[in-house]
């Protein structure tokens, strides 16, 4: 089976996936928060477009996470997966003079909207209930583990497929430098929670300004990294040449 076969096929089977988790996700929907939820779709989308490219690894890293992760935990699964699809789509929409891509596209809105379903129905599960005090927090570092799978795998998995390399050891590069920004995403979803109860979410959801400081942050750390692994490299080719 050639590579562009196994291509499409893990394609398809990422999108079955979706379309079972997300089905099952809306059918199982708690109730609806509409102003909530635009507020959630407006920064979720302006954000999705402040992208930091991964050093050493083919793909890239949204700072709107905090926002889909608000949304798995905060709104319906429905709403989550709406506001998921929606940013996707605006992160991925090609800038000026770039080439469309239809099946990169729809491959990210597959995976990104398995995730944040999938993140939503483990936050909501009914025997968290049971855990009494503890069940909000626990039910937000499984949401959030789940996310982090949900994205990371199928992402090593297709980079895998598509480079001829080793799916496992593409994770470990993803999953080391994205970590991090996970649980950041999950302390800021958690502080809007808090906020949300005493303040109100109009209050809570200011937090515009810190995902841009996050972005920069990370932008200029990765920078750094990408230019040290570039210099190694020159090095390593210095020696062998010698």
């Amino acid at each position: 089976m050639n590579n562009t076969r196994q291509i499409k096929t893990f394609i398809g089977a990422m999108t079955l996936a979706s379309l079972a988790t997300v089905g099952y996700a809306i059918f199982a929907s708690h109730s609806t928060h509409l102003y909530f939820a635009l507020a959630v779709l407006a920064l979720a989308a302006a954000t999705s477009r402040l992208k930091v490219k991964l050093p050493g690894v083919n793909g890239n890293m949204s700072m709107n996470l905090p926002f889909l992760l608000t949304a798995a935990v905060n709104l319906s699964a429905a709403e989550a997966v709406v506001i998921t699809c929606i940013s996707t789509t605006v992160q991925c929409w090609p800038r000026k003079g770039a080439k469309f891509n239809p099946q990169q596209i729809f491959f990210n809105l597959g995976m990104m909207a398995f995730a944040s379903a999938s993140a939503s129905l483990v936050f909501h599960a009914g025997w968290l209930s049971h855990l009494q005090w503890s069940a909000n927090p626990v039910g937000l570092i499984l949401a959030t583990l789940t996310l982090f799978l949900g994205q990371t795998v199928p992402v090593a998995g297709i980079v895998g497929v598509s480079e001829g390399k080793s799916a496992l050891g593409i994770w470990r590069s993803v999953a080391l430098l994205s970590f991090p920004y996970y649980v950041v995403s999950a302390g800021i979803t958690s502080m809007v929670q808090a906020a949300s109860a005493h303040l109100g979410w109009e209050l809570a959801l200011a937090v515009f300004p810190v995902m841009y400081v996050i972005h920069r942050s990370y932008k200029l750390y990765f920078s750094g990294m990408a230019e040290t692994m570039r210099s190694e490299l020159l090095v390593r080719a210095a020696g062998a040449g010698a």
